[in-house]
């Protein structure tokens, strides 16, 4: 456990899973905690296990990030709070069935939670860590950023929207610091499988990773400074490849003519 005192890191969605392996995490590393999430009873429950284990200072702060008020509360104290220096976005839900399946009401409230509210969350985390030259932002996003064919398209648009703000972020960055990563799980055993309806192992047999694992390897990423990291992912000369093909295709694709195969023939 580490006795060097490393700020206050806000970890949203600490009540489970990911968030709360996190929050134990963090402490170990030498963070207070201020967890964020709707059930107060089980962030009350995991920051009186993390005090007595740490002796770090952890604070509840209900939150429903599907509510506007309740994004502009925490926007707010990430602002004010300058003791705050790592921000972990990691608050998500998924849909039951597909776009084809659900209602306005489901989808407003997935993009809300998905991405509104971590940008928000991470644009009033990255104002405040650059006027103070410190701080870390970390976004929870998934692999299904890069293959959206695989599940359903609204979930993985939103974690491709998390994956995009991080990378365009991380170039404001460069010379500050301020880091921010996007953390890319593949299937990991969470609650959000549960709340959806999905039986993750029956979908992907053997291909789910256990949720320590994702958190303990994630931060291994951010130590080294990773804008992002895929834990599941064994060839990284793969994700190399991807990243050289995008970048060499970014300067040709905006030109004053059309390309000549979407030219019209007689």
């Amino acid at each position: 456990m580490s006795t060097d005192f490393k700020g206050t890191a806000l970890v949203t969605g600490a009540s489970s899973g990911i968030g709360e392996v996190y929050a134990e995490r963090l402490a170990d590393r030498g963070y207070d905690l201020i967890l964020a999430a709707r059930r107060v009873d089980r962030l009350e429950a995991l920051a009186q296990k993390i005090t007595a284990r740490t002796g770090r200072k952890v604070e509840v702060l209900r939150a429903d990030l599907s509510d506007r008020k309740d994004i502009a509360a925490v926007e707010r104290r990430l602002a004010d709070d300058a003791t705050i220096t790592l921000l972990v976005n990691n608050a998500g839900i998924s849909l039951e069935g597909s776009i084809l399946e659900n209602g306005s009401e489901n989808i407003e409230r997935i993009v809300t939670v998905n991405v509104l509210a971590p940008t928000l969350l991470a644009a009033a985390a990255a104002q405040a860590f650059v006027a103070r030259d410190k701080g870390g932002i970390i976004n929870i996003a998934s692999v299904l950023a890069f293959v959206p064919e695989m599940m359903d398209g609204i979930y993985s648009g939103t974690k491709a929207h998390l994956v995009g703000i991080t990378q365009g972020l991380a170039a404001k960055l460069q010379g500050t610091q301020v880091r921010v990563q996007a953390v890319l799980p593949g299937a990991t055993r969470s609650e959000i499988w549960e709340k959806s309806g999905k039986d993750v192992d029956a979908m992907m047999p053997g291909m789910v990773m256990d949720t320590a694992d994702l958190v303990d390897a994630a931060l291994v990423g951010f130590d080294r400074g990773e804008v992002i990291t895929i834990p599941p992912l064994q060839d990284e000369a793969q994700y190399k490849a991807f990243e050289a093909a995008r970048m060499a295709m970014a300067p040709n694709l905006s030109r004053k003519e059309v390309a000549p195969r979407y030219r019209q023939h007689a």
